[in-house]
Order: C-alpha cells, then structure tokens, then sequence
C-alpha cells in the first residue's frame, strides 16, 4: 500500500466511490488485508456483496489481491491510504460527483458520531474526557482557512505516520478514533 493519497481527477472514478458498501470495506481494509467474507463480518454484509464490491474498487484501482488464497478466500488491501479530489470549478460533471461523494462522507460521519454520543456512558471516564466536540465560528480569508486545513493534515499526518505499522498490534490502551475537521464558508 502506498503511503501516499491519490489524487482523483475524473467524474466516473469519484461515483465508483460513492457508494456506502464500498467506503466502509476501504475503512475496513486500514486495518491490513482482508478477504470478502472477512470484510463481511466487519462491515456486516454478505461475502458475495463484499467480492463484488471489491471486486468494483479493484476496477477503479482503490483495493487489489494481497496475494495467496481463491475465490472469496483471497484477501485484498488498498492500493493508498486515502485520495484527494481537487475541486474543477470549470467541470460541472466532476463537482456533481464530488458533491455525491462528500453527501455519502457525511452521512456515515454523521452516523459515526451519533452512535458515539449514544453509547458515550460506556466508555472509561478517560475517553469520555478525551472526546470533544467543537465548533467556532471565524472571520478568516480563504489563505488562512487553507492554512488551518494545512495545519490539520499535518497533526493527522504525524499520528498516522507513528502508528501506521502496528494496526495488528496497536499499542495497550489505544482505540480508533475519527477526526472530522471541517473548514468551510458558511451562508450568514
């Protein structure tokens, strides 16, 4: 697997992604190679959807066979550990799939997030310190909200990059956690 993002430029590409099964067997696959009934039980689909699904991602060059095994026994890994969309403001096709794309993003964020909230009195008193949720409202020009973006990827750039060799043996203590920042105008 490739340290490094992909880039994506076309339309067609972008809705191969769009599709809930697929995003959640490339969140699975972070994890290290998996076969389809593998990934089935973690994402709580049959074997048969999750061959076809990767087989799909496969096509579009996101997941390819680890190698060994036949059939729905063989695994799978990514090809790279995320993908980047630069905006086409010129290309109506390709900022309608992105706009898709980024719904189906958010729809799982927001579920993610909401499962969280429900099961927050569960976790050790620790966590529930440790989760945060916030939001500010700032007055800054489009430099500086891409500098905060800047400033965001590198500080997730740094954890990934420590922990990215031990996802079968994560060190004691630690739990996958999601970081959602958004910066973006909004409509006063």
């Amino acid at each position: 697997m490739s340290d490094d993002s992909r880039t994506l430029s076309d339309a067609r590409t972008l809705r191969a992604l769009s599709h809930p099964v697929r995003l959640a067997l490339l969140e699975a696959l972070l994890s290290g190679p998996l076969t389809a009934t593998e990934a089935g039980e973690v994402i709580g689909e049959s074997a048969t959807t999750c061959s076809f699904h990767l087989r799909q991602l496969a096509r579009y060059d996101f997941v390819e066979e680890a190698g060994g095994g036949r059939g729905r026994a063989r695994p799978w890994r990514l090809t790279h550990t995320g993908w980047t969309a630069p905006p086409q403001p010129d290309n109506p096709e390709f900022t309608r799939a992105v706009q898709a794309l980024d719904q189906v993003l958010l729809d799982r964020l927001v579920a993610r997030m909401r499962r969280y909230v429900e099961a927050a009195p569960t976790y050790p008193a620790e966590w529930q310190a440790a989760a945060l949720g916030h939001t500010s409202l700032l007055h800054v020009t489009a430099a500086e909200a891409a500098e905060m973006a800047a400033a965001y990827r590198e500080v997730a750039t740094r954890f990934r990059d420590r922990w990215a060799t031990r996802h079968e043996n994560p060190p004691e203590g630690t739990l996958p956690v999601e970081v959602f920042v958004g910066v973006y105008p909004i409509d006063r």
